[in-house]
């Protein structure tokens, strides 16, 4: 697991200030902040009319978004999908200690990998946090 930054444990408190929701899992990806939550949680964190959300989106001036987080390595599909919406995948494979995304198309792929495979990098960062696996996209 990488090391938190200061800016993420900012996040993070922000979160836990407007919803009283704990969590330690909070990623930047395609400059949304993801915040993961237990998913009994995520309606708590995202608060009555999306109040909670509107709130840290307000403060930070940058697209909030709230998800569930990975219930271990089968959740990953679930999981990869609400990180990369509304980007679609065909299939995603585990095998050999990777996660293998099969795009679909040469848009997806295009979208998956972003201007200068930075999508790709901030998705193979978070890939790695949660679930210890490299990502390759196909």
């Amino acid at each position: 697991m990488t090391t938190i930054n200061m800016q993420t444990m900012r996040y993070i408190n922000l979160l836990d200030k407007a919803s009283n929701v704990k969590t330690r899992k909070c990623f930047v990806y395609n400059n949304t902040i993801f915040f993961a939550v237990p998913k009994f949680q995520i309606s708590k964190a995202i608060g009555p009319d999306a109040i909670n959300v509107r709130r840290i989106n307000e403060q930070i001036g940058k697209k909030v978004r709230v998800i569930g987080e990975a219930d271990g390595i089968e959740d990953a599909k679930h999981f990869v999908e609400q990180v990369v919406a509304p980007t679609k995948f065909k299939a995603l494979e585990i095998k050999d200690n990777m996660i293998v995304l099969t795009a679909g198309g040469t848009q997806n792929k295009a979208s998956l990998l972003g201007r200068n495979k930075k999508r790709f990098e901030e998705l193979k960062l978070i890939i790695g946090d949660i679930f210890g696996l490299d990502l390759r996209v196909i």
